[in-house]
């Protein structure tokens, strides 16, 4: 996986593989520790089961060949996970039947996701499958106040104190 660190708002990170079943479940791993290194720990979860998904649609689905590329692309509000592969046919939500035993995976990417969708590459080369996901708001950080003594001027009013704090 590399990492672009030039940009301190936007943090990159992409991958390729061949994507096959015990190569799935070393990117969900990969997914879940390079979120934890952003420190978004809240995004694992919906990030591994999305990149899951989409990994396995190209397992399943993509023509000539299993070649695809991850990228996940991180900026203050949204963290964006897309995969690349050479076949140029796009995925679409189909009708489910309620005893099927396959064909949820975009819905569960739809329902927990923030946003989804498909490009197709130039030349119709192949396509890229993405989804959004939106970073919780960051809490501010309390640092504790140092407060130093003002000595009050004496044409203040009465019923006015005056006070002053530094931040460290």
């Amino acid at each position: 996986m590399q990492s672009d660190q030039t940009d301190p708002v936007r943090h990159e990170c992409a991958l390729e593989l061949e994507a096959h079943p015990y190569r799935i479940q070393q990117i969900r791993r990969i997914v879940s520790a390079q979120l934890r290194y952003w420190r978004v720990e809240s995004l694992v979860d919906a990030a591994a089961t999305g990149i899951s998904e989409l990994l396995a649609n190209v397992h399943r689905h993509a023509r000539p060949d299993k070649q695809c590329a991850v990228r996940m692309t991180l900026v203050p509000d949204r963290l964006t996970v897309a995969v690349t592969d050479h076949d140029p046919r796009l995925p679409h939500l189909q009708p489910m039947e309620p005893t099927a035993t396959t064909g949820r995976g975009l819905a569960m990417v739809e329902a927990m996701c923030d946003g989804w969708g498909t490009d197709l590459l130039p030349d119709e080369t192949g396509k890229v499958v993405w989804f959004m996901l939106r970073t919780p708001a960051r809490q501010a950080t309390l640092v504790p106040l140092r407060t130093a003594t003002v000595p009050l001027e004496e044409t203040a009013a009465p019923d006015r104190v005056a006070v002053a704090a530094s931040v460290a």
